[in-house]
């Protein structure tokens, strides 16, 4: 048994404290406007320039976090609307649904590509990578937090978080482990050379099933013996399904 008592603060000036998680954000933007920037420098993303980086980014961030956050309150706790909407704005508080997030920067992207002519399939390619990274990160910090924890179990590694009653599976770490996978099975075929969208596609299809599967240990509310993030995960794997037999189909008819 490991009894937690991480400090989830990484440095504190007065009223002003940097934490873990929000650090893996910070960090994650910038990796991805650094790699983007790269790759518009060498003209390597049709019609991305260095300004269009830069207006990406903006869109990217915002469509990221709104979306987490109004979505996390959507799909987890729909009462606030209603009982106590300003929380949404209250980012410090904590609470983002990665689903959410993913939506959200799909919009932002969207948004982008229609006013920049940049096509979808490019960018996504190429920003997933560091996202399943920084997803391996995020969930480490989730457990530096003491968030998000597992269900009640006696393995020898279970945890016993501050303020939770008996010790639980750390499923924050599963889900890190999982998103590291991710990470290395898209690294290991980014360089081949595949079809536009295939690397995007099967990150959301990876990630759908790992988190479904990830989900049996993590303690959430039920319905009909699934999870919330159960049902958006089998959502994604459908999605990426149904796109990658489209892609693959389109290659065996050239």
């Amino acid at each position: 048994m490991f009894i937690h008592n991480i400090n989830p603060v990484l440095v504190k000036l007065g009223f002003l404290e940097i934490r873990y998680y929000s650090l893996v954000y910070i960090i994650g933007f910038l990796v991805t406007y650094y790699t983007l920037l790269k790759l518009a420098k060498k003209k390597k993303i049709k019609n991305l320039t260095k300004e269009g980086v830069e207006d990406f980014m903006i869109y990217f961030i915002l469509g990221s976090i709104i979306g987490g956050r109004v979505l996390d309150f959507l799909f987890y706790n729909p009462s606030v609307f209603w009982t106590n909407p300003l929380e949404i704005l209250y980012i410090w508080h904590g609470g983002m649904s990665f689903h959410g997030g993913l939506i959200g920067a799909i919009t932002g992207a969207f948004l982008f590509i229609k006013k920049h002519k940049v096509e979808f399939c490019d960018l996504a390619d190429i920003i997933v990578l560091p996202l399943s990274f920084f997803l391996f990160l995020g969930r480490i910090a989730n457990f530096i937090n003491g968030e998000l924890w597992g269900t009640v179990t006696n393995v020898s590694w279970c945890v016993k978080f501050q303020g939770v009653e008996d010790c639980r599976h750390p499923s924050q770490l599963y889900e890190a482990a999982k998103n590291l996978a991710i990470f290395g099975f898209l690294m290991f075929f980014k360089k081949r050379k595949l079809k536009k969208g295939v690397i995007f596609w099967n990150f959301v299809l990876l990630y759908g099933a790992l988190r479904f599967i990830t989900n049996i240990w993590r303690e959430d509310s039920r319905f009909l013996g699934l999870s919330m993030g159960q049902y958006l995960s089998l959502a994604m794997v459908i999605l990426a399904g149904i796109y990658l037999y489209r892609i693959n189909s389109a290659k065996t008819k050239k």
